[in-house]
């Protein structure tokens, strides 16, 4: 990664692949692209701590739930309707959980993102991924009273979907790096 797109900005946020008022429909698209291409390969493994990290350290709250949102339906549209999910009670009540535990992940991720001091935006990115995948598996595990499920929270099951976890957010910000170095919009001939 290049040095420069992890100093600090004269704003908050940690990933600038885009101009400003491109990043909600760029983190929008790389999130529906990367959370279909998940949910194809991982079914009902998607990452979306790591989702909610990179729209996090993109966009202000409201906007980052939204794009989290719209990957969220994305994976929902694609289980039901590619994979063949079983449409009953648990299986879509698990898909309501599965939501709000992605947005629980999002507000924490915004949350430790502006807690945290500019710079060391790897390290930073990375603590919040942690914060972001807790909260995710907490919010998951509050509902197993309710649906069952406790056998998928062992301490092997949760440390390998945290590492897919870190493996997604590293490929979602090697990608802004890529188009933040292709410049596809012309910001850096705007700029000069």
């Amino acid at each position: 990664m290049a040095a420069d797109t992890l100093l600090p900005h004269a704003d908050r946020f940690r990933l600038h692949p885009v101009a400003p008022r491109h990043a909600p429909m760029f983190c929008f698209a790389l999130l529906t692209v990367s959370c279909a291409l998940a949910s194809f390969a991982l079914a009902c493994a998607t990452p979306f701590a790591a989702f909610a990290v990179a729209a996090a350290a993109m966009l202000p709250l409201r906007p980052a739930l939204l794009v989290v949102t719209g990957a969220w339906l994305v994976n929902q549209i694609i289980g039901f309707g590619a994979l063949h999910y079983p449409v009953d009670a648990s299986t879509i009540v698990w898909g309501f959980v599965i939501g709000a535990a992605a947005l629980v992940a999002t507000a924490a991720s915004s949350a430790v993102l502006r807690a945290l001091p500019q710079g060391r935006t790897p390290l930073v990115l990375g603590f919040t991924l942690v914060c972001a995948y807790a909260a995710y598996e907490l919010a998951l595990l509050a509902a197993t009273p309710f649906l069952g499920g406790e056998g998928a929270f062992t301490a092997a099951i949760v440390t390998r979907f945290g590492l897919l976890s870190a493996a997604w957010l590293a490929g979602l910000v090697a990608a802004c790096e890529i188009v933040r170095l292709v410049d596809p919009f012309g910001r850096a001939m705007r700029n000069a």
